[in-house]
This record gives C-alpha cells, sequence and structure tokens, in this order.
C-alpha cells in the first residue's frame, strides 16, 4: 500500500504542517448493535465537524465522503470539501440518524469490498476533474470501516475480497471495531491522553485495526486525530543536544547529537475558533498565536527547524508565569525517508533521553532556529524554549520568556501574621469545595460544540430540509433527492448473481458534469444553501 511516498524533490517550498489526506468514512451497519451506536456516532460527528469546519487558517481536512452498509453498499455523501460544507455534513448526519435501527436485513458478502472499491473509484474521478496544483494534494485517499463486527473478521473479509484490487491510491486502510465498552478515561488519572494502542494492531501490511468504546467521547478522540498532521515525507523539528554534559551551555555546533522529531499540538489554540473567547488574542494572524513553534516550523523552509539545547534546569527551577503559548508535543519522527536502521538509533535515543530526564528530574532550555535576520544585526533574534519529559516517550515544548519580555512585577512575601476571622472563613469556604486529584478536560464543558453549530445558520432560521418530515427509510431504499455526485462514478464490478443497483448518487452523476444550473437549482429547493 502507497503510504504517501515520493520519489523526486521539487523547490524548497514552506513545509505542509495542516496538510491531511481526503477520507473516506464505511460506516458498517447491523442490526440490533446499530440502535445502540447510531446516537453516539451521529453526535460524535457532529461535534467533530463544528469543529472542523469553524478552524480558521490552513484546511486541516480536505475531501471527506460517507459510505453506509446495510442490504447493500450505499453512498450518501460524495467526496466534498470539509471547509465551508458543515451544511452539507449536517445534512448528512441526519441521513444517517434517520436509518432504520430495528428489524433485520441481510448484508451481501461483497458489499463492504464493493464500498471500498467504489469510494476509490470516485476518488480517482474527482482527482482527474481537479486542477493540477489541487491534485497534487489528493494523491492518497485513507478509508476507515466502522463496525460493530469483530474486527479481526472484518480485515480477513476485506483481504480476501480486495487481494486483486489495485490500492496503489490508498495510503491507510483502517478497521475501527465499536465495543460496548464504557469510557474508562472519563475517572482516570490521565483523561487527557490520547487513546492506548494496546487493543490496536497490524494485520498484514495494509489493513490497521482498532477498537474504540461506543460512547461519544471515545468517537470523538478518535475522529479529532484527522486534524493532526499525518504526513511522513520528512521530520520537522531536529533538537540538538551538545556533546559534553548537559549542564553546561556548549557554543560548539559541531559535535552536537541530533534527534529527529515529528511535531504533535496537544490542544487547539481557542484563537483559531471564531467567536471564542480568546479571538482576539490572534493579532491579525488567522492562523493563531505567531510565536507558537508551530507556526515557526510552518515558515521555516524544506529543511527541519532547528532547537538547539543550551542548558540544563531543575524540574522545580522555572516559574509557570514565565512560559507562554500552548504547548507542543514532540515525537520520535517517523519518516519514510530515513531508514529503519535510523529511524530505530533515533527512537532508541529518544526514549532515552525522556528516561533520563525524569530520572534526573531535570528540563531542557533550547533556542529555536531563528526566522529571519534583521537589516544590520549581528546577531538574529531567537525564541526560547523549555522542554519537558513525560511518562509518555513524547516531550513537552512550551515557550519561555526572555529577558526582553519580563515586566516589572512586585511581589513580597505572603505575610503570615493574618487575623483569624480571616483564616477561619477561607477555611470554612475552601472545605465547602469538591476535591480532585486531577484535572478532567473531559469532564469539563464549555458548550462549545453547540456554540459553532450556531454560527453556520442564518439569523433567518434554519434551512428546511426533506429529512425532517420523513420517516425511517426501509433498508435498502435509496432516496432521489439526496445531494449529487460531483463526478461520474467509475463502473464497479457487480457481485455474483446480483444486478448492481444504482443509487440516486450514480444516477444523476452526469448531470451534475453537464448541467450546474440545474444542481445549483435543485439544491436550493432541497434547502441546502447556494455555494455550499
Amino acid at each position: 500500500m502507497n503510504h504517501g511516498r515520493t520519489t523526486g524533490k521539487g523547490p524548497s517550498t514552506p513545509m505542509q504542517i495542516y496538510q491531511q489526506p481526503p477520507r473516506l468514512l464505511i460506516v458498517h451497519i447491523t442490526l440490533p448493535s446499530w440502535a445502540n451506536i447510531c446516537s453516539n456516532l451521529c453526535e460524535a460527528l457532529q461535534n467533530f465537524f463544528s469543529l472542523a469546519c469553524s478552524l480558521m487558517g490552513p484546511s486541516r481536512m480536505s475531501l471527506f465522503s460517507l459510505y453506509i452498509i446495510q442490504n447493500q453498499h450505499e453512498c450518501i455523501l460524495p467526496f466534498v470539501q470539509v471547509k465551508g460544507n458543515f451544511a452539507r455534513l449536517q445534512a448528512c448526519i441526519s441521513e444517517l440518524r434517520m436509518l432504520q435501527r430495528e428489524g433485520c436485513f441481510r448484508p451481501q458478502s461483497t458489499s463492504l469490498q464493493l464500498a471500498v472499491t467504489d469510494g476509490l473509484q470516485q476518488f480517482k474521478q474527482y482527482s482527474r476533474h481537479m486542477t493540477t496544483g489541487a491534485a497534487l494534494s489528493y494523491t492518497s485517499l485513507e478509508i476507515t470501516v466502522l463496525t460493530s463486527q469483530p474486527g479481526k473478521k472484518v480485515v480477513k473479509q476485506l483481504e480476501e475480497g480486495l487481494k486483486d484490487t489495485d490500492l496503489g491510491r490508498v495510503r491507510r486502510l483502517q478497521v475501527v471495531e465499536i465495543t460496548k465498552g464504557v469510557l474508562e478515561c472519563m475517572d482516570s488519572a490521565s483523561p487527557a491522553e490520547e487513546p492506548s494502542n494496546d487493543e490496536s494492531s497490524t494485520l498484514g501490511t495494509d489493513f490497521d485495526l482498532q477498537t474504540i468504546d461506543n460512547d461519544i467521547v471515545s468517537m470523538e478522540i478518535f475522529f479529532k486525530a484527522w486534524l493532526h498532521n499525518s504526513g511522513t515525507d520528512q521530520e520537522y523539528i531536529h533538537l540538538l543536544l551538545p556533546s559534553r554534559c548537559l549542564s553546561n551551555i556548549s557554543r560548539a555546533r559541531d559535535n552536537s547529537m541530533c534527534l529527529k522529531c515529528d511535531l504533535q499540538e496537544r490542544l487547539l489554540s481557542p484563537s483559531l475558533l471564531p467567536g471564542t473567547a480568546d479571538g482576539s488574542l490572534r493579532m491579525d494572524d488567522p492562523k493563531g498565536d505567531f510565536s507558537t513553534l508551530y507556526q515557526m516550523a510552518s515558515q521555516s523552509s524544506a529543511s527541519p527547524y532547528k532547537l538547539r539545547v543550551v542548558k540544563a534546569l531543575q524540574s522545580s527551577g522555572i516559574c509557570e508565569s514565565l512560559t507562554y503559548g500552548l504547548p507542543f508535543i514532540l515525537r520520535p519522527t517517523s519518516c519514510w525517508q530515513l531508514d529503519w536502521d535510523e529511524l530505530e538509533t533515533n527512537q532508541q535515543h529518544f526514549h532515552a533521553l525522556c528516561h533520563c530526564l525524569l530520572k534526573r528530574e531535570w528540563l531542557l532550555l533550547a533556542k529555536g532556529e531563528p526566522l529571519s535576520r534583521g537589516h544590520g544585526q549581528r546577531e538574529p533574534a531567537s525564541t526560547f524554549y523549555v522542554i519537558m519529559p513525560s511518562r509518555s516517550p513524547t516531550l513537552l515544548v512550551k515557550a519561555v520568556a526572555t529577558r526582553e519580555l519580563m515586566l516589572p512585577g512586585p511581589f513580597p512575601v505572603l505575610p503570615e501574621d493574618l487575623l483569624d476571622d480571616s483564616l477561619k472563613t477561607m477555611e470554612s469556604l475552601l472545605d465547602g469545595l469538591e476535591l480532585e486529584p486531577t484535572y478532567n478536560p473531559l469532564q469539563v464543558w464549555s458548550h462549545l460544540y453547540s456554540h459553532l453549530s450556531s454560527t453556520f445558520f442564518k439569523p433567518q432560521g434554519r434551512p428546511h430540509h426533506g429529512w425532517e418530515s420523513r420517516t425511517l427509510r426501509k433498508p435498502g431504499q435509496l432516496q432521489t433527492n439526496r445531494v449529487r455526485a460531483t463526478v461520474a462514478p467509475l463502473p464497479v464490478t457487480p457481485a455474483p448473481n446480483r444486478v448492481p443497483k444504482m443509487s440516486a448518487t450514480s444516477k444523476a452523476s452526469t448531470e451534475v458534469l453537464f448541467q450546474p444550473s440545474r444542481e445549483k437549482e435543485e439544491e436550493e429547493e432541497e434547502g441546502y444553501p447556494s455555494g455550499l
């Protein structure tokens, strides 16, 4: 399978940190488990796309398509651009909510492989209709199959059914089994950590298997991973360690050890979202805080951004008020252009560094590579960062203040001769608070999803959609007013002894290609805002 590797090197251009591959989601529906999954899945998708469609700056998701499998495979959303298409995405999710939850049906044994094949063919067709520049961004596709059936069984079914299929344009094919478990991390001591990979495995070389719990938060976390950078064309950060003891400043730049790292966000900046409390802090930069390491790395040339370690610090020797900006995570790189021996050695050194820092209770002070040299300056301005180890094989990076940024602030010693009445009053108030051992962000709601969803609707009210007055569809029943595909799908090999049933998407695809005015009129009749 193609994992996004390219052979040639083009001119030096800024790194595409936010670039994500197109994604095809296939929902493999089985009864009666669908009745327990439907609400959680639809709510998680609604929340995720309200966030993904609202993020300012470069688009983190390019194309998205959704298929369902009941009696047969069916496309309920052809490939569309995620950004600017929340209305269509929400219509698709509402369509998903209306699917049958009770009764029985017998999916065809080939329905899953046909959904993969049809989605891949439509992706190829879509790419052919793009301009040259845009087509370069759509070179490979990631396919995710959500199922309540045993994951290993589905993987074997796909392996057998797709063994003769050309998957050269598929970057990754992932089977996600939805289990009946309850989200344990809601009450865990480390709630914000990424989902454990203990339940994940790789079967063969082409198919990934993962399990997630059947609850909204677990599904949200899974979908939010789509917002992470997943490129492996090159590493993003070079962490340079001096050859001498870490507690000393090394000015020698010849004998540094280089750890090659990938960069990952820890959380989304509120400045990237419209109408949030921190929206005024964007400083006219649509990509958020200009001082963040992520921003600097994306502005650098094709060469990785460099962090040069200059000193070690005691873990208790830095005041939290001196760090600023959003934290970022460093991981050992998975860049495919490095050979396996170099990747393995780099990973071992990275893990050893984390272990040693934890054992010594040290932090690292690093100097960032200057982005530009001012006119007539002998030494360009630099940004400094503090690097913190963790129990996981990652390093946390935060920008730290320098002398030029500091403002005077008197901090007198706290007086000890306080009035007993004041102490008793405060003690009484504090005793009335519920005490938690840790802060769990998964248990704190800010109503951001509903706020973001509301920003996509015009003041005159929600547009009327046909699904609001429809009853539940029978299995296999297709709708004639479904959103039209933007490209004509290639022929799909029919299942043995079965005539393929053409969906509304396929029937009207040629009308889309040659009658754009009619498509626009029909969309407006269905309630879609024009231009979406």
